[in-house]
């Protein structure tokens, strides 16, 4: 019996470009020779894009395993770009932060996501793309109100 199974779906279509997206990313950090992996490049950009963050915190957002980015995190740590410290809040949990060295290897991650975007975007005018770029930004805001809608109701029952 065949499976009738759209792989245009908008499901589909997001998780496959997300996937892309990524493949491309790190594929162009391995190319540019930086002095991290493309898993510890990612790390780096979403700490700058979080600010401080509880480790937990940051390995959910990422989508990784905690012994996963545990690892990135030890070897950034160990070349001066990453520091952790005891989150005042719950010695527990540890708080990552950027240091100062991180700066020339985020700019240089920059560049080959701006560069990235450049390419993605030359099928379509600015106001093409910076609309697509709008819908998806509702449509994230739109899943986290969900998803926080569902913690609540959790939290309820």
């Amino acid at each position: 019996m065949p499976h009738n199974i759209d792989p245009d779906t908008f499901g589909f279509v997001v998780g496959d470009i997300s996937r892309l997206i990524r493949s491309e990313m790190e594929r162009r950090i391995a190319d540019a020779g930086l002095a991290v992996t493309p898993g510890e490049g990612r790390t780096l950009a979403n700490i700058a894009r979080m600010g401080t963050v509880r480790q937990n915190v940051l390995a959910e957002r990422m989508g990784v395993e905690a012994m996963t980015l545990s690892s990135y995190l030890d070897r950034l740590e160990a070349r001066g770009l990453v520091g952790r410290e005891p989150d005042p809040a719950d010695r527990r949990a540890k708080l990552v932060s950027l240091t100062a060295s991180a700066d020339d290897v985020l700019l240089q991650i920059r560049e080959i996501g701006e560069d990235i975007r450049a390419d993605l975007s030359r099928g379509a005018t600015p106001d093409e793309w910076n609309a697509l770029v709008e819908t998806l930004k509702r449509i994230r805001n739109g899943l986290v109100e969900l998803r926080s809608g569902a913690s609540d109701e959790g939290r309820a029952a």
